[in-house]
C-alpha cells in the first residue's frame, strides 16, 4: 500500500506520517530526507526537484514490489505531480491524504521550525500557494490542527472503506 500525504509547507505532513506509518506498518519517505541525503547543500532548482521526485517514486515502487506499505511525504503541490507518481508506479490504487490549516497556523510552525530536513520558510510557502493546485481525484483531506490521533483515525477509516 503506498500513501500520499500532500499539502503546502508547514502543514503538518511530516508529523502526521510519524503517527501515521506505526499503524500501517510503513516506511516513510520523505522528499525532504530524500534532498538533504542527495544534496547537503539544497538549490531547489527543478532538476534537483526531479531527482529528489524519482528517487522518492523509485523506492516506493521497491518498497511496494517487496511488499511493504510507504507514506511519501511531499508537497506534491500539482495535480500533475501527484498523477505521474501514480502513473509511474503502475498501481491503479494509490490513497492520497491532504493537510491542510489555517495560514496562520502553518506560518507559525514555519517560524518555530528548528533542527528540521526541511528548509521550507514563509516566503516558500506563500510562493508555493500561489501554484498550488486543489487534488481532484478521490482523497481525505484531514485539518492538522486536530489531534494526531483523530486525523489517523479518519484517514484508517478512508483507507478501510476503499479497500473494501
Amino acid at each position: 500500500m503506498i500513501i500520499i500525504i500532500c499539502g503546502l509547507p508547514g502543514v503538518g505532513k511530516s508529523t502526521l506520517a510519524k503517527y501515521l506509518a506505526p499503524v500501517f506498518n510503513a516506511t516513510i519517505l520523505s522528499s525532504d530526507k530524500i534532498r538533504k541525503e542527495l544534496f547537503p547543500i539544497p538549490t531547489y532548482l527543478p532538476s534537483e526537484l526531479k531527482v529528489v521526485y524519482d528517487v522518492m517514486i523509485i523506492i516506493a515502487k521497491y518498497l511496494n514490489d517487496i511488499g511493504i506499505n510507504c507514506i511519501l511525504d511531499a508537497t506534491f503541490n500539482r495535480e500533475g505531480s501527484r498523477t505521474e507518481v501514480k502513473k509511474r508506479l503502475e498501481l491503479d490504487h494509490i490513497h492520497i491524504v491532504e493537510c491542510s490549516c489555517p495560514e496562520e497556523i502553518a506560518i507559525s510552525r514555519l517560524e518555530s521550525r528548528k533542527d528540521d530536513y526541511s528548509d521550507a520558510t514563509i516566503s516558500v510557502y506563500q510562493k508555493m500557494k500561489k501554484i498550488h493546485e486543489p487534488v481532484m481525484v478521490d482523497h481525505v483531506t484531514v485539518d492538522t490542527t486536530l489531534a494526531p490521533e483523530d486525523n489517523v483515525r479518519k484517514i484508517v477509516d478512508y483507507i478501510s472503506k476503499r479497500s473494501m
